[in-house]
Order: structure tokens, then sequence, then C-alpha cells
């Protein structure tokens, strides 16, 4: 039977994230030094790092880039379509 799961509130989460990212330390060395479940961390740490990347990025996901990059272009599309049939009809 497997036993009790434990928790880490966010502090020491955070905490434990900082030490992988400044020491240079692996994230198995510093689980090990915590007590903490080496997967554990590095599904942290992984959280971090994609957190910061969307960060860095404007706040936007992969999908979210795509999406706006899209809907950015199908914007320019619609734009030059208006601006055409607005000379075709000052032009009648």
């Amino acid at each position: 039977m497997a036993g009790k799961r434990r928790s880490y509130d966010a502090p020491f989460r955070e905490g434990a994230v900082r030490i992988v990212l400044e020491t240079g330390k692996s994230a198995a060395e510093v689980a090990r030094d915590l007590g903490v479940h080496e997967g554990t961390l590095q599904t942290w740490v992984h959280r971090a790092r994609v957190r910061a990347d969307a960060e860095a990025a404007g706040g936007l996901d992969e999908c979210e880039r795509e999406e706006l990059r899209r809907l950015r272009e199908e914007n320019k599309q619609l734009r030059t379509e208006n601006t055409e049939i607005g000379r075709s009809r000052r032009g009648k």
C-alpha cells in the first residue's frame, strides 16, 4: 500500500526551484538534500521554466502566440480588402 502523499507549500517549492536554477546543482542532488522525490522537483523546475518563458514572450504560451500571429495576419488581410473595396466604391 502506498504511503501518504506529502504536500509542499509554495515558498518551499519556489525555494527548491531557485536552488536548482541559481546554483547549477542537479535536480537530483537538490531533491536528495531536501528530501523531495527527484521527479517532483523536476516537475516544479519545468513548470517554472515554462512560466519564465511565457513571461519573457509577453505572457503568452506557444499556442497563444501562434493564434495572435494568425489573427494579426487575418486583420492585415481584412484591412487590405477593406481599403480596396473603399477605392472601388469611390471610383463609381
